[in-house]
């Protein structure tokens, strides 16, 4: 059964930082893509940065430049660093890990952590 646990979230001043984590348990860590999205109040759920199993990143164009998505797989964790953080950025955050068994798509969520960017 995979898991996946998300931690850091919180509350933030308007330029502050946190650090987002997701730690997986239950499958070949090393093997899956995994992404950070979120859903605020009213909006659809969108993405903010993945992360392919060699290592490549993309991102959202809101958060280029403020935002760095990492992986740890020794850890079997996958980290958000937010910066410049804006009240825009205020949502649940959800860890997601994904890959293809043969054809077969698969994707696991977390439960979600929430994040509020206010004075």
């Amino acid at each position: 059964q995979v898991q996946l646990v998300e931690s850091g979230g919180g509350l933030v001043q308007p330029g502050g930082s946190l650090r987002l984590s997701c730690a997986a348990s239950g499958t070949t860590f090393s093997n899956n893509a995994m992404g950070w999205y979120r859903q605020a109040p009213g909006k659809q759920r969108e993405l903010v940065a993945a992360i392919t199993n060699h290592g490549m990143t993309n991102y959202a164009d809101s958060v280029k430049g403020r935002f760095t998505i990492s992986r740890d797989n020794a850890k079997n964790t996958v980290y958000l660093q937010m910066n410049s953080l804006k009240p825009e950025d205020t949502a649940v955050y959800y860890c997601k890990l994904w890959g293809v068994v043969v054809t077969t798509p698969y994707e696991y969520w977390g439960q979600g952590t929430q994040v509020t960017v206010s004075s």
